[in-house]
């Protein structure tokens, strides 16, 4: 018998590695294939650790998964003062008069000018 003289290398993945390369491919619409190629692995080996896994012959370690979370970043400044109403409510007496006003609040400087030239 002749032999090439070619050694056949085996790589070792840890338990960690699968059960993340596992849960990868257990994702609503992964591929298994494209999880693997991701990987460097081929998609067969992948697709052998799955089978031990239903067959209860595999069982890959935990790993801990991490949840985004959206954090607000703390500012210097003290926080903005809450938003005037949209409409302001005002009531003037001059004598025997009595205007109400509903004016936009975004619109309170002209508002301020409007009210100098009525009380001249």
């Amino acid at each position: 018998m002749m032999t090439t003289g070619k050694k056949r290398i085996r790589r070792d993945y840890s338990p960690e590695l699968k059960a993340r390369i596992l849960g990868e491919c257990a994702l609503p619409g992964a591929s298994v294939a494209k999880v693997a190629m991701a990987h460097g692995i081929n998609a067969n080996l992948v697709h052998t650790w799955r089978k031990l896994v239903r067959e209860d012959t595999l069982k890959p370690a935990e790993v801990t998964r991490f949840v985004p979370i959206a954090i607000e970043a703390e500012s210097a400044a003290p926080p903005a003062p809450p938003a005037p109403p949209d409409i302001v409510e005002v009531e003037l007496q001059r004598g025997a008069l009595t205007v109400k006003l509903r004016w936009p609040a975004s619109a309170t400087s002209e508002l301020g000018t409007w009210m100098r030239e009525l009380l001249r």
